[in-house]
Order: structure tokens, then sequence, then C-alpha cells
């Protein structure tokens, strides 16, 4: 009985868990595996000793999140690719977006937290920053409690969350989700038409658009050279279905009924200036399962 009470708490937290983990390791795969040994300790641990499970569970999946990206960076991994992203792009959270899926809250929530621009620049920020801003500025958990996770003092910590708080605000454009809509719908209507011009109308004349076939990164730069890119993949039996793609504007495209690829754009100002697209064969057959759908590569 106490371990099926036990792993009843454990599924009310999960949700959480896994929004701390991925939003510090910007995966999918190492955030589970986080939450996961979050559990196994967990099971271990003398429950009757933990005042506050949720928390505890919390703390437990931060510094195995913590220790996970902090040994990603002592190994020294590299990016195939000169920017942000690395050897493969973050894996996303791709919701179809049918108008019914979540409540307004809930897309706020995850336009502000999961964003593809917060993950790039989150990225960007040491382990100890990141592991204090998400906590503090995304999970209100206090400082004192990030300082003992950290062995630092309490004002290290609140200096380390400030300036990643600005790095952050300085690097995430505001989203809104209806807007980017019609400009990304704008961008097939486009490309199956094959026409041009419209296509770099629609298109930052320095968008970047980053590919990921599971073999490392591809990135076209500018409009023209990622405009014909987009010409050339059309295609009558590749069908878009609107979707929530790390909270923004985005597409699932299916082929033959089978998902082909994830897509998720960038929109400033009235332009596209960066996609992002997931076609790598097991990344797909991951987001195909979660979405209910065949892969294509499968």
């Amino acid at each position: 009985m106490q371990q099926e009470w036990l792993a009843e708490r454990f599924e009310d937290e999960r949700r959480q868990l896994f929004g701390v983990a991925y939003r510090m390791l910007g995966s999918t795969t190492e955030a589970e595996d986080a939450v996961q040994e979050s559990w196994v300790r967990l099971s271990r641990s003398d429950t009757d000793a933990i005042d506050n499970i949720g928390a505890w569970l919390t703390t437990v999946v931060a510094r195995v999140s913590l220790n996970m990206l902090r040994s990603r960076k002592t190994r020294g991994e590299v990016s195939l690719d000169a920017g942000p992203f690395g050897a493969a792009l973050p894996d996303p959270v791709v919701v179809l977006d049918d108008g019914a899926t979540q409540d307004p809250a809930e897309r706020a929530m995850l336009a502000d937290s999961v964003s593809m621009a917060l993950l790039v620049v989150l990225d960007q920020l040491s382990p100890d920053e990141r592991l204090a801003f998400v906590l503090h500025d995304l999970f209100a958990v206090p400082f004192d409690e990030i300082a003992t996770m950290l062995d630092r003092s309490s004002d290290s910590t609140r200096q380390l969350a400030s300036r990643a708080r600005r790095r952050v605000r300085g690097g995430t454009p505001q989203r809104e989700v209806a807007a980017q809509r019609e400009f990304v719908d704008a961008f097939f209507a486009a490309a199956q038409d094959g026409d041009l011009d419209r296509l770099i109308g629609a298109l930052h004349p320095e968008v970047v658009l980053r590919a990921d076939l599971g073999q490392g990164i591809t990135t076209y730069r500018g409009a023209a050279k990622v405009a014909g890119n987009a010409v050339m993949y059309a295609h009558a039996d590749r069908v878009t279905h609107p979707a929530l793609v790390n909270g923004a504007a985005g597409v699932a495209v299916t082929f033959h009924g089978k998902l082909f690829s994830v897509m998720a754009f960038t929109v400033v100002d009235g332009r596209i200036t960066e996609i992002e697209a997931y076609a790598a064969p097991t990344q797909v057959a991951k987001l195909a399962e979660t979405l209910g759908l065949e892969s294509a590569h499968s």
C-alpha cells in the first residue's frame, strides 16, 4: 500500500518534474532519464522523513539535471554546426493545434516557458545560472533552497539568476501564436504555389533554416536559399497540420498520412527569421508516438 501511495504521489508531480528537467537539459530523452532517476531515489528513501514530497522531488530532479548538464559541459561536447543548437536540435514539445487542445492560460505558460528561443538562450548559460533561473523564475523555488543545491550563498545565487534573467530577456522575442500562424500559413501557401517572390517576401533577408535529418544539423542562410529549399520540398502529398512547437506556431508535416517532419518558426516584425525542421528518423518516430500518428520513417 505504501508503495502504491508513493507511486501515485510521484505521478502527481511528474509533469512539473519533467518541466524542470526539460528546461534544464533541452532534451526530452535526458529529461525523462532525470525524472526516472528521481523516482528511483524516492523509492529507496525513508519517506517518513520527507515533509513535502513535491518539493523534495523537485530538488532531486534539479540536482540530477545539474549534474548531467555539468557532465555535458565537462566532456566538452561541441557543435557540428556553429550555431547555438549543437549537433542536434533540442527535442521539441509538440501539440497539434486544433484550437481546443489547451486553454489560454496553458497556451501562455507553454509559449513563455518552453519557447525555442528560450531553450537557445538557456543553453548559452552556465549550468549554475541555468539552474538558478529555471528554478526561481519558472518554478518559484526560493533562493535559499537553490543556494544549498549550488553550495553558494543566497546573495550569490540571486546574482546568478539576475544575470541569467538579463540574458533571457535580451534573447527571447515576444511571441503571439495567432499572429505567427498567419505568416506561417502564408509561407506554406507560397511554397505550394511555387511562388519564389512571395516566399522571399515572407522571409527576413537573413533568415536561418536549421534542418536536423539525424546526421547533424544542415544550415541554410538567406531568404533566397531558404525559399528555394521550401519550393523543392513542397509536394501535394505532404500535408501541413497546425501545431504548437515549443509554444510557438509550427506545423506537423505528414506524407501519405504518416508524420514526416515537424517545423518550428520564429516570426519577428512580420517576417520569418528562423525555422527549425525536425526530420531525424528517431526523433520523428518519438514525436509520432506522442501525437498518436505513424512515422513515415518506420
